[in-house]
């Protein structure tokens, strides 16, 4: 089908035309501004037929547009007694026959359905993130069993950039190898511990609140090891015939 006028369509896949898209394809010789108010004295309404606002300009003041409903659109060819005005509204006829023919209906249908499944997956994974940072923080808080994990616990946080750079490491290359050795998994940004070493008072989360783009403040959720921790990952890096840079040397 030829396209006689741009037909865009809105959230819901409904088509609507441009009031000035429409005046300049029916060659309309009154001046937009004067042509529509006059139209809609033919009993349109703002928000039943058409929505108003400021159309973008290259220079000057922008100008007043329309989004018309494909209803209005047709009206208004039959308005103009003109061939160009006819041929536009038959145009519009078509284009709605297609719109609301089975095949387009199940599309649109379809294309419903995977946005709303892709909507659902998007919130289980933020709500699969924030219950395994939660469990991990609930498991974090609770008493040490002995005055050793007691003075530990007392210590300074480290983040894994720092173990890692005392086996000359990258923090890359330290969190891929704890996930290797099955401590660790990744969820989403931040790196959480197996349940197996999660209530061993090895890492502390912390939560930071940065202000965004957007001008709204965020937070993000990081995991920093205790000395328990170092100890543990020293022990296994040992194990595994990797020692501290001060060790080699020694």
């Amino acid at each position: 089908m030829e396209e006689l006028i741009k037909v865009t369509y809105d959230a819901e896949q409904k088509p609507f035309v441009m009031g000035r898209d429409l005046h300049e394809a029916l060659q309309v010789r009154t001046a937009y501004r004067d042509w529509f108010p006059r139209m809609c004295e033919y009993g349109f309404e703002e928000g039943r037929d058409f929505r108003s606002f400021l159309s973008e300009s290259s220079g000057g003041r922008p100008g007043m547009d329309h989004q018309l409903s494909i209803d209005m659109a047709k009206e208004l060819c039959m308005l103009q007694r003109t061939e160009i005005g006819k041929r536009c509204r038959e145009y519009f006829l078509e284009l709605e026959r297609r719109w609301n023919s089975p095949e387009a209906i199940m599309a649109r249908a379809l294309q419903f359905a995977n946005n709303q499944l892709a909507r659902v997956k998007e919130q289980n994974a933020l709500l699969l993130e924030t219950n395994a940072v939660q469990s991990q923080q609930i498991r974090e808080m609770k008493p040490t069993a002995s005055y050793y994990d007691v003075v530990l616990a007392c210590r300074d946080l480290l983040p894994i950039s720092q173990i890692a750079k005392d086996f000359g490491w990258s923090a890359r290359r330290m969190n891929e190898w704890l996930r290797d050795q099955g401590v660790q998994f990744r969820q989403g940004e931040i790196w959480l511990l197996y349940q197996k070493y999660a209530e061993m008072g090895y890492t502390n989360t912390k939560t930071h609140v940065y202000p965004g783009k957007d001008g709204v403040p965020h937070t993000s959720v990081h995991t920093y090891w205790t000395q328990k921790g170092r100890l543990f990952i020293y022990q296994l890096m040992k194990a595994d015939g990797h020692l501290p840079t001060m060790e080699q040397e020694r």
